[in-house]
């Protein structure tokens, strides 16, 4: 595990998030247990057993945002560190 450093009083994890588009997501949700339930458009909705739907939008030649992909993760139950073992 990574120890988070003290940046003004403040705690921040050294692990960011990399920039990634949203088939990479995919792929990574789909190695923790997600499946792609359906498509619309160019947004996934990904399912898992017992765990949380989860919406990823695939756009072609763009990265997700950070805090969309902030969002994602939360919504899955990931740690940054987790996301990135999956990459």
């Amino acid at each position: 595990m990574i120890k988070p450093e003290r940046n003004f009083g403040r705690l921040c994890m050294s692990v960011k998030l990399p920039a990634i588009n949203g088939k990479k997501v995919v792929k990574a949700l789909e190695r923790y247990g997600y499946k792609v339930i359906r498509i619309r458009g160019s947004h996934h909705f990904m399912s898992g057993e017992g765990k949380q739907s989860v919406s990823v939008p695939v756009h072609a030649g763009r990265d997700i945002k950070k805090g969309t992909l902030s969002s994602i993760l939360s919504d899955a139950g990931l740690t940054n560190e987790d996301f990135i073992a999956l990459l």
